[in-house]
């Protein structure tokens, strides 16, 4: 049935070997007369497209004969066509092909010696509703962030390098030495004038000002006074600073690793799948949880109170205490005090920082 859209094609190129003067005898309009004329035939067209093969009269089947070259040519493009569109469909493996690939990927995991792990958005999703969140910061670390910490605290995997900036890989604890943030940090403000790289560590998101070439948060450096900014990448710019980004840890993870793991990456088809030795087709807490299961190790549970954030963030001092609206990251007992003083503050909801989505425009109140 691919051969109808050649009829078109036949019957378009019919029409522009018509001579210049017979369309003017003929008072035929160019603009107008000819799209008829085409409009006309693409009925015709899509009226033989629903007839089957055994009804299709004998014109019909001689035109098609006439046509054969050009028939040949658009069954090529609809199955290139076909081929693309299967690619961009995400793909789910079954149950049985979940374990049976997991077990193959527990034996790869045993066997490393050097093991890297890179990550992708898709190991986040599931910490947050992007739809319906407000603030990232209401964001969780997910069960493949946790499995991730225990397979390092494990010495099963040596790097993480991640190209997420919600820093929830450090709230995992994750060490700092054993992860590289090619994107950056939303909880982390740096300055830059210091001769050694000085960070914030912050228990909110530092983006709320910033944006694609403009990354000062617009509190300053209590040691030197200069300017504090982001640790964001975004799109188009070229990633410089030494943390969070730790290019040198991820450069040198690389050269030793002989297994690398990609997850969060995409169910769809990439242009890499061919390098790939496996790929799973499954959503990352489903492959990580059956991993650990392979692995005979404890799935880590997520625990608020104990996050690592705590200890290694810098408080704000009183005159910096308006300089932004986010809510605070804070253990359950005091942060519904905390955030519903923050939100008496704001007098409205918060709004995703510049870095979010496309990480080229900066986020803007709504106007009533």
């Amino acid at each position: 049935m691919e051969w109808f859209g050649s009829l078109a094609a036949c019957y378009y190129a019919r029409i522009i070997n018509l001579s210049v003067n017979s369309l003017v005898e003929q008072h035929v309009d160019r603009k107008g007369g000819v799209n008829s004329m085409y409009s006309d035939r693409q009925g015709e067209d899509r009226k033989l497209k629903r007839k089957s093969e055994a009804d299709r009269t004998k014109d019909e089947q001689e035109m098609l004969q006439q046509c054969e070259d050009t028939v040949q040519e658009m069954k090529l493009r609809k199955s290139k066509r076909d081929v693309l569109k299967r690619k961009q469909e995400e793909v789910l493996d079954d149950p049985d092909e979940l374990k049976r690939k997991v077990k193959l990927l527990s034996a790869a995991v045993r066997e490393a010696k050097h093991m890297v792990i890179y990550t992708g958005a898709g190991i986040s999703t599931v910490g947050y509703n992007i739809h319906c969140a407000t603030d990232l910061s209401e964001a969780e670390p997910t069960l493949t962030h946790m499995c991730i910490t225990k397979l390092y605290e494990e010495k099963l995997v040596n790097h993480v390098v991640s190209q997420n900036c919600d820093g929830l890989h450090l709230r995992s604890g994750l060490p700092r030495h054993a992860l590289s943030e090619l994107h950056g940090n939303m909880y982390i403000e740096v300055c830059t004038n210091c001769s050694s790289l000085r960070e914030y560590i912050r228990l909110f998101d530092v983006t709320e000002r910033t944006t694609l070439h403009r990354h000062g948060t617009g509190r300053l450096c209590h040691k030197c006074k200069g300017e504090l900014r982001d640790t964001i990448v975004h799109f188009g710019e070229r990633g410089t600073l030494e943390q969070p980004l730790n290019w040198k840890g991820a450069q040198a993870a690389a050269q030793k690793a002989d297994v690398i793991l990609c997850l969060g990456s995409s169910l769809k088809w990439t242009p890499k799948d061919d390098l790939a030795a496996l790929k799973i087709h499954g959503k990352c807490d489903d492959v990580l949880k059956l991993l650990m299961e392979e692995l005979n190790l404890e799935v880590p549970v997520y625990d608020k109170a104990k996050d690592p954030i705590f200890g290694m963030s810098t408080s704000l001092r009183t005159e910096e205490a308006e300089s932004h609206s986010r809510k605070l990251i804070a253990p359950p007992k005091v942060s519904e005090v905390l955030n519903q003083d923050q939100e008496s503050r704001e007098g409205s909801t918060s709004v995703l920082g510049g870095w979010f989505g496309r990480g080229c425009s900066k986020g803007r109140k709504k106007k009533r």
